[in-house]
């Protein structure tokens, strides 16, 4: 039985982390076909709101209303981590909510069966066992349980997994096999209302496509969470901005585009308004100060002046309390001026690339270069190569391909990294490398942040080192934190931290835009842009590639390697 087209509104919303506001007052509707895109700087409460609005949390005021109450909610969260165990078909079940819906349709056929259960009895349910039941199927059939492993084959083929890979444990699985099983979680899902979060990271081309296709082919409301500008563009029908200083949700109809255009036309506005009010209440502010210092000085020298005549000294000092009067005029025309708050200006990223001065003409080399990785659990492994490859100071070379295809392992081999079966591998003198890897673990095994930034750095003074992660919004909370217990967002930006402070001439990232707020990825491609060392990027961030003035494109398919413009 199909259930209606849901409809998820909140009224009077507020949410918070602990003492911290994130949220207040929010008012939302996601109604049947509409696609809002979620944005706001990292920490602003994105994911707890589409948490709460997934009822997996309490907001601490307001409401979140479902029409009808039998429609499913789906949040589908990033998991860069693999629960221990869990196989691919457990996850998708998981994820599609199929497990939850088919765990509940088990308690209620138990009940079913035994009139004298707590499950049948429970006071806290109104519902008779045969009407739970009923219900139970209802959601589960909803959810497509029925059919789930059927379709869960097709879908993994067709998106290139091997059928062996459905009951392989996830984490068994290559980095770009665990992003398609993902990817066909989502495509598997049939939930009434989508609540997307960061569904783009670690996508490939093909699979942005397919995500695409997907967001846009659903009648249900959807409400996602991205920093791929080109997926916003191409799918949303509104964005909803979270201000982290007023802790509001500003919904702007449209489009993306049309967002940009209405935020900068709205920031216009308002620079102006406060220009307009500044102006008109320093001019009333001196008029009345010279008033003021005018009518002091008449009536001084009124009073001193030997005028005999008293009518002319009444006249003056008449005169001088006339101005006085037009005085406390413009103090009430002060006080009535309506006040207009400065425009608020986050906290800005403001990265720039330290330079460790030219590396030679040749960065990396590999010639007729093998690696060779074994398999695991009876899979075949993998090989990269022969590859044949030369990196220019100075150059700018994307590297591209499908997830799994073997971009990390050529990044490996660049960097030395991993060991070659056959061939050579060269790096050129004075080469002074930044990277940021695609798990962010550049501070793995730092029992803090603050000493993994002095092991990376080598900035020893405290203050100097809290200073400089200050600047990427990492504060004194954060730096005495264990690194396992950092957000990616948060690895990330300290990872840019250290390539502010150490000098480095050859930039190699994998991904760097993943778990970045919008804001932060524009900064960092202003950063790339004044950086004269050489760039190796892996990125399927459409416009990132088109921002940072590629030179090159290598692009990896199946461990193979071609070169073109």
């Amino acid at each position: 039985m199909s259930t209606p087209l849901a409809t998820l509104t909140t009224r009077d919303l507020d949410i918070a982390a602990g003492p911290r506001p994130l949220l207040a007052g929010v008012g939302l509707v996601l109604a049947p076909g509409a696609r809002v895109g979620l944005v706001g700087p990292n920490g602003s409460g994105k994911s707890t709101l589409l948490r709460v609005l997934a009822g997996q949390r309490t907001a601490e005021g307001g409401h979140v209303h479902l029409a009808p109450p039998s429609a499913t909610v789906g949040y589908l969260p990033q998991e860069p981590d693999p629960r221990p165990g869990e196989t691919v078909r457990a996850m998708l079940a998981r994820r599609t909510g199929v497990a939850a819906a088919s765990a509940a349709l088990d308690r209620a056929t138990a009940a079913l069966g035994d009139t004298s259960s707590d499950a049948a009895t429970d006071p806290t349910d109104p519902t008779d066992p045969t009407e739970r039941y009923t219900q139970a199927l209802d959601r589960w059939m909803a959810l497509g349980g029925a059919d789930l492993d059927a379709r869960a084959g097709a879908v993994a083929d067709d998106l290139g997994l091997d059928a062996a890979a459905i009951d392989r444990e996830m984490s068994h699985l290559s980095g770009g096999q665990a992003a398609r099983a993902q990817l066909a979680a989502l495509l598997l899902a049939r939930f009434d209302v989508f609540l997307l979060d960061e569904p783009t990271n670690d996508l490939d081309l093909d699979g942005l496509d397919r995500l695409e296709r997907f967001v846009l082919g659903l009648a249900a409301p959807v409400m996602v969470v991205s920093h791929d500008r080109a997926f916003l563009e191409r799918t949303v029908t509104a964005v909803a901005e979270i201000d982290e200083h007023a802790h509001t949700l500003t919904r702007y109809e449209g489009g993306w585009l049309a967002y940009l255009d209405e935020r900068a036309l709205a920031r216009q506005h308002a620079e102006q308004d406060y220009r307009v009010y500044t102006e008109r209440r320093d001019s009333l502010t001196e008029r009345a100060r010279t008033q003021r210092q005018w009518a002091n000085q008449g009536q001084r020298v009124a009073k001193r002046s030997g005028e005999t005549d008293k009518f002319i000294r009444h006249r003056n000092i008449q005169s001088s309390q006339h101005v006085a009067a037009k005085a406390k005029i413009t103090d009430k025309a002060l006080a009535r001026l309506d006040t207009v708050d400065k425009p608020w200006e986050g906290w800005d990223l403001r990265l720039s690339i330290a330079d460790a001065g030219r590396s030679g003409d040749v960065v990396f080399r590999l010639a007729e270069a093998v690696v060779e990785r074994p398999g695991r659990d009876g899979e075949p492994g993998f090989t990269l190569g022969p590859v044949t490859l030369e990196v220019a100071g100075g150059e700018r070379v994307a590297v591209v391909g499908r997830n799994g295809s073997g971009k990390s392992t050529l990044l490996g081999a660049m960097l030395g990294r991993l060991p070659l079966a056959a061939g050579a591998h060269w790096r050129g003198p004075s080469v002074v490398v930044g990277e940021i890897s695609q798990t962010r673990d550049l501070f793995a095994g730092s029992p803090t942040l603050l000493a993994g930034f002095h092991t990376a750095t080598g900035v020893t003074e405290r203050s100097e080192a809290r200073s400089a992660l200050a600047k990427f919004g990492l504060s004194a909370e954060h730096v005495d934190r264990p690194v396992g217990s950092l957000s990616p967002g948060e690895r990330t930006r300290a990872t840019l931290a250290v390539l502010q402070v150490r000098g480095v001439n050859v930039l190699v990232l994998d991904e760097p835009t993943n778990h970045l707020d919008l804001e932060a990825v524009e900064q960092l491609e202003q950063a790339l842009d004044g950086f004269a060392g050489t760039l190796i990027l892996v990125t399927h961030d459409r416009r990132l590639l088109d921002e940072v003035g590629i030179d090159r494109v290598v692009e990896v398919d199946a461990g193979q390697v071609t070169e073109r413009p």
